[in-house]
């Protein structure tokens, strides 16, 4: 009792017994330390999160999803491509195969395509980047009745609204001489090409051979002016042989209506003759136009 009544060894208990309270304290601060980290463990494991903050398999999924767009834009950029090489290959053929002439210059004018149509009209086995002046120069427009334009304009000038863009030209009929020497009618349409900011990206020309329709029409000119004169010599003919006979009629004199005679026997052979010449030359004609 005295012991305990000692202030040292008062304070040696109190010592022990604060000891022995913060061991305790820190005992049950340390399971409950242990028991949070095993929780935070545990959550960790289920679903462990990436340097982001983002969970993995929330991030791997992120990643597929864009992996398959990727795949699909690839997918339908091939197919663009695709159609885009099927749509070049039919707009080929189908432009190998006009039966017209299709021409496209640039905004220099040069001629850069040329279908084999187009090649054989104008006479030229590679006519590309030939310039439209020079392409041309043989070419002779022609006026509204399909007669050579005594005038001479230049072709150029006729299709210069479709080469600066303005409009688009049509029924431009004019004479053209291949390095050959052959002569065809053609009519020509010419029409600006425009790209999607509406600046013109060049001309593209459209070539008819209207040779057959232009020598058919001379010859129906050739026919009709023929027709004519024979009208007129068939006219003449008949005045003459009418008024030998008439004379005939009021003569007395046997020897002058035999002269008279005579006249009208000559004057009918020459008309037989020339009916003749003319009936021959129609079927022949015919011939050569339809060959």
């Amino acid at each position: 009792m005295r012991m305990l009544l000692n202030p040292v060894v008062a304070r040696m208990v109190m010592v022990l017994l604060a000891g022995i309270a913060a061991f305790a304290i820190g005992a049950i601060a340390i399971h409950w330390f242990r028991k949070d980290l095993g929780a935070e463990a545990e959550s960790l494991s289920q679903s462990p999160l990436s340097s982001e903050g983002l969970p993995i398999h929330s991030y791997h999924a992120v990643i597929q999803e864009l992996k398959q767009q990727k795949h699909e834009l690839a997918a339908q950029q091939l197919s663009e491509r695709r159609k885009a090489r099927a749509s070049d290959a039919l707009s080929a053929a189908i432009f190998a195969n006009l039966s017209g002439g299709v021409l496209f210059f640039n905004t220099a004018g040069l001629l850069r395509q040329a279908n084999p149509a187009a090649r054989q009209l104008l006479g030229f086995a590679s006519p590309i980047g030939m310039g439209l002046a020079d392409l041309f120069r043989m070419a002779r427009l022609r006026g509204n009745d399909g007669a050579p334009d005594q005038q001479e304009p230049s072709l150029l000038e006729a299709v210069a609204p479709a080469l600066t863009g303005e409009r688009v030209i049509r029924n431009v009929l004019f004479d053209f001489v291949a390095p050959d020497g052959t002569q065809r009618a053609l009519e020509l349409a010419a029409s600006p090409v425009l790209g999607e900011d509406a600046r013109p990206m060049g001309t593209a020309f459209v070539l008819t051979d209207k040779s057959d329709i232009a020598r058919h029409k001379q010859d129906e000119d050739a026919r009709r002016e023929l027709s004519a004169e024979m009208a007129l010599t068939l006219r003449t003919s008949l005045s003459t042989i009418c008024g030998y006979a008439q004379q005939m009629a009021k003569s007395r004199d046997p020897e002058l209506a035999g002269q008279l005679a005579a006249d009208i026997s000559t004057e009918a052979a020459q008309l037989d003759h020339t009916l003749g010449s003319f009936l021959a030359g129609a079927p022949a004609k015919a011939a050569g136009a339809g060959s």
